[in-house]
């Protein structure tokens, strides 16, 4: 089998999935749009957290060209990406009990702010017990998950439940278990993840449809511009100063 095959077939599966979530998950994408323009329109603040490779979707809506200036990146340290060595490190913290609750009292976030939470199987101690501290101190939680895991997996955290369990609004990735799009004879693993690349099409496109949400109500939605277009810069400085309390990534 040619590597031109396996890649074509790698493009079709991921086209398929997103094809899946925009055509099943179009209700709750709205609604996890509206919840983003109710927080931006009452001058509350956004949040976006994940672990591992989770973080990637989380930091692409962050300090975004043609995004919110208000999404903020909640970070657990050791947790984002591969950023720590050993990089096994990470997901072993994941899996500690205690840490989010940290995070969060440590955060600026409080009531009536808006968190996502974004974790491919939801079944570790620091997504859930995000989920759970968030909403406990007033936030919306909208959570981004594959809701097959919690069919064919068990949680990891004492409670039993998963991070669907503990939101305001569940995106449902349609990711199988194991995240691996592809599998042929001799080559023992499944491979070819295609997580990423939906889950980043799903922030995206709830990014768009709160920004659509907050024109239809007359308010100009607070979206950068590309520094690498003229007069971005200035653009996004006027953002930055009017929005300057709300910001987070810039003090």
């Amino acid at each position: 089998m040619s590597e031109s095959k396996l890649a074509g077939q790698f493009f079709d599966a991921a086209i398929g999935l997103l094809e899946r979530v925009r055509d099943e998950e179009a209700p709750s994408i709205a609604e996890a749009g509206s919840l983003i323009a109710d927080a931006v329109a009452a001058g509350n603040r956004l949040f976006a957290f994940g672990a591992g490779h989770s973080s990637l979707p989380a930091q692409d809506v962050v300090y975004r060209a043609g995004g919110l200036a208000l999404m903020n990146f909640l970070a657990v340290p050791g947790t984002v990406g591969i950023d720590v060595m050993p990089a096994t490190l990470g997901s072993a913290l994941e899996r500690v009990d205690g840490l989010a609750g940290a995070v969060l009292d440590s955060s600026p976030a409080s009531d009536g702010d808006v968190l996502v939470i974004i974790s491919l199987s939801g079944r570790n101690a620091l997504p859930v017990e995000m989920a759970m501290n968030a909403r406990a101190i007033g936030l919306k939680v909208i959570g981004v998950t594959s809701v097959a895991y919690a069919t064919e997996t068990k949680s990891r955290h004492l409670s039993g439940t998963f991070l669907k369990d503990h939101c305001d609004v569940v995106l449902d990735s349609k990711i199988a278990v194991g995240d691996a799009e592809l599998s042929i004879d001799g080559i023992d693993a499944p491979f070819a993840p295609a997580s990423t690349v939906v889950t980043s099409a799903i922030m995206q496109a709830v990014m768009a449809a709160a920004a659509g949400e907050l024109a239809g109500r007359g308010v100009e939605p607070p979206l950068l511009r590309s520094g690498n277009v003229d007069g971005g810069h200035e653009w996004n400085g006027r953002v930055m100063q009017e929005y300057g309390d709300r910001i987070f990534f810039r003090h």
